[in-house]
């Protein structure tokens, strides 16, 4: 692919990142599933295009790699991943976990900078945060300006 960086290398991997967790490829499956659902229900209220690319990526590369889980053997549900990416002295890895990899990156990203499902950050644009709602400045009953029950 890219000489002495890239290069294809045709593995089975029964395990996880790096072949760990070799003889426990079924907890794999069902995390993958899972992850898959609670990310599918999330995407659901998500109202940021960042928020979707981020989780997109990450449900991308969980339903490629639940796929071999699934399809491949040596049976359903205990399938080996193919992987094909060399990088040397690393790993051995495919499309999917650069999915997975980029799109906890973009979610670890977007959660440091404060970015709300919807876009918004806490405090700025949406009303909420710090004075907003009952309790704060903004919506506190006469008499109880500022206080917090």
């Amino acid at each position: 692919m890219v000489d002495g960086l890239l290069w294809w290398q045709f593995i089975r991997n029964p395990g996880a990142a790096f072949s760990l967790g070799e003889s426990i490829t079924w907890v794999f499956t069902l995390v993958m599933a899972v992850v898959s659902v609670v990310i599918v229900r999330t995407l659901l209220r998500v109202r940021s295009a960042p928020w979707a690319l981020a989780l997109g990526l990450v449900l991308g590369g969980a339903l490629g790699n639940l796929t071999d889980r699934l399809l491949r053997q040596p049976g359903f549900g205990v399938g080996h991943v193919v992987d094909f990416i060399a990088v040397p002295r690393f790993a051995i890895f495919n499309v999917a976990d650069c999915g997975v990899v980029a799109g906890v990156g973009l979610v670890v990203l977007l959660t440091l900078l404060g970015r709300e499902l919807d876009g918004t950050r806490p405090g700025r644009g949406t009303g909420s945060g710090p004075g907003a709602g009952p309790g704060g400045a903004l919506g506190a009953a006469p008499g109880e300006e500022g206080t917090r029950a």
